[in-house]
């Protein structure tokens, strides 16, 4: 192989790794569109994915100053060539683009091409976008082996785009399954307290004037159930409020929310965490959603009179423990109770940033949730 060779060998492994690596979809889509220009030793490159209405809702370019950029103005119409290889799965190769019959124009700070590749972006029979080098700097222009080789890349731009399909819609069918489960939550909570509420307050209006004594005792319960009801209802709510972590670390934003629960929820809820440095976004939000969930259950079905969130770095890792003084329970009725409280929901966040979520009960000592993130 020669040095040449390994070269390209190098630069075409950046961009797969690119595809495989935690980078936004435009980082990955701009890493092939460089790597095609550099390989393909091009002037000029582009890479456009549509939009609804006839231009582009995204257009990368590489080979141009951010002055140019700003004098070319717009990102350009699907019309031309651009159109037609939003139309048309077959490569574009051209000794100059202004002899295909389907060319338009350009603005007038726009670059002078010549000779020209294009390659739509293709997922089966659906094209996705299309990349582009123009201005070969080799004698000759563009090859039929330039060609399969942006075939190769504008195949691993495509993989990013699905990928970044398949999160949205893994993204909006976790919000269907979190309104699902509110929904769930309101009524097997709310509801039947509600319920039991109007039954004893007209139980309470039939005894007013039989039995005065037996009456408020009625309504000492209406009292009781109604607050019930709106911790029940406070807790949902605090639980769905969107987590805005951007200006807070982590051991801040879990101080304030523990601090609010205090305030609301009869048992002590203390933090005796300290400052862990910052997290990526994802592995923030997962901490903290995982917190909220196992506070939410141990005010809600642990029966605790104090409850002790920690947040700790130990050993390479993030470490949250909630550990609560309640009721507990044994390993003959884990099965149940990790349904109850919800446990496969946190253990799939957890999993999602590569952390590792146990939970460790003794019936009548309480319980603890553990999750141990890598720093």
């Amino acid at each position: 192989m020669t040095g040449i060779e390994r070269d390209e060998l190098r630069e075409v492994s950046a961009a797969v790794l690119a595809v495989t690596a935690h980078l936004s979809v435009r980082d990955v889509l701009q890493t092939i569109l460089t790597t095609a220009r550099r390989l393909l030793d091009a002037r000029y490159a582009a890479l456009g994915i549509p939009d609804s209405k006839g231009s582009f809702r995204e257009f990368l370019a590489d080979g141009i100053s951010d002055e140019q950029w700003v004098a070319i103005g717009p990102v350009p119409r699907q019309h031309g060539v651009l159109g037609l290889m939003l139309c048309d799965p077959n490569p574009v190769r051209l000794a100059n683009i202004r002899d295909h019959p389907q060319f338009g124009w350009w603005p007038a700070a726009h670059p002078e091409l010549t000779d020209f590749l294009g390659m739509p972006i293709v997922d089966g029979a659906e094209i996705l976008g299309e990349l582009f080098l123009a201005n070969s700097c080799r004698p000759g222009g563009f090859t039929a082996e330039d060609e399969e080789l942006l075939r190769l890349l504008a195949a691993h731009a495509a993989i990013a785009l699905v990928n970044a399909r398949l999160y949205e819609r893994g993204r909006e069918l976790s919000i269907v399954e979190e309104r699902n489960r509110i929904a769930r939550e309101l009524h097997d909570a709310v509801t039947q307290k509600l319920f039991s509420l109007r039954l004893v307050a007209e139980a309470a209006s039939t005894l007013l004037d039989q039995d005065p004594s037996r009456a408020r005792e009625e309504l000492a319960a209406v009292r009781r159930l109604a607050a019930e009801a709106t911790d029940e209802l406070r807790a949902i709510v605090v639980g769905q409020r969107p987590v805005d972590l951007t200006g807070d670390e982590l051991d801040v934003a879990l101080r304030k929310q523990v601090d609010l629960l205090d305030r609301v929820h009869e048992p002590a809820v203390r933090f005796v965490g300290s400052c862990v440095g910052r997290l990526s976004d994802e592995a923030q939000q997962a901490v903290f959603r995982i917190a909220q969930e196992a506070l939410h259950n141990a005010l809600r079905h642990a029966g605790a009179s104090r409850i002790d969130v920690d947040l700790v770095s130990r050993n390479g890792n993030v470490v949250l423990s909630v550990t609560d003084d309640g009721r507990g329970f044994d390993s003959g009725t884990a099965a149940e109770e990790n349904r109850r409280l919800g446990l496969a929901s946190m253990r799939e966040r957890a999993r999602s940033v590569g952390a590792r979520l146990s939970v460790t009960s003794t019936p009548g000592a309480g319980t603890t949730v553990r999750l141990a993130v890598p720093a």
